[in-house]
């Protein structure tokens, strides 16, 4: 039954093709919002969390501060109303799922950069 379900989302669910991320990383991701019969496009900036589930069922939680209040927000994967991803900064962290970046503010809520090679 599972590879019969499987088969069918590879099959019929659209792929888009956004760059690698994962924790730790900072990226804004586009998103369509529909007001009425208008649409426009509206963008969500702030450091990946987590990454949940596999496929289809794929999610990652984006973190910003608005002010002095955090703002999280999930986004899954295959969600239709999402336009692009795009990578700012990649980060350095030791976890795949920081959840002790909630916690920290001011400068020790900085995440190191990756060094490219």
């Amino acid at each position: 039954m599972s590879d019969l379900l499987k088969f069918v989302q590879d099959e019929f669910v659209a792929k888009k093709d956004f760059p690698e991320f994962g924790a730790g990383d900072t990226i804004t991701v586009y998103y369509e919002i529909k007001e009425g019969e208008k649409t426009r496009t509206q963008f969500f900036k702030g450091v990946v969390i987590q990454r949940k589930g596999a496929g289809n069922t794929e999610t990652f939680t984006i973190r910003k501060m608005s002010g002095a209040v955090g703002v999280e927000r999930i986004f899954p994967v295959n969600m239709p109303a999402l336009q692009k991803v795009e990578v700012n900064q990649r980060g350095k962290v030791r976890r795949a799922r920081i959840y002790y970046f909630r916690d920290l503010t001011g400068k020790k809520a900085k995440i190191k950069e990756k060094r490219r090679r």
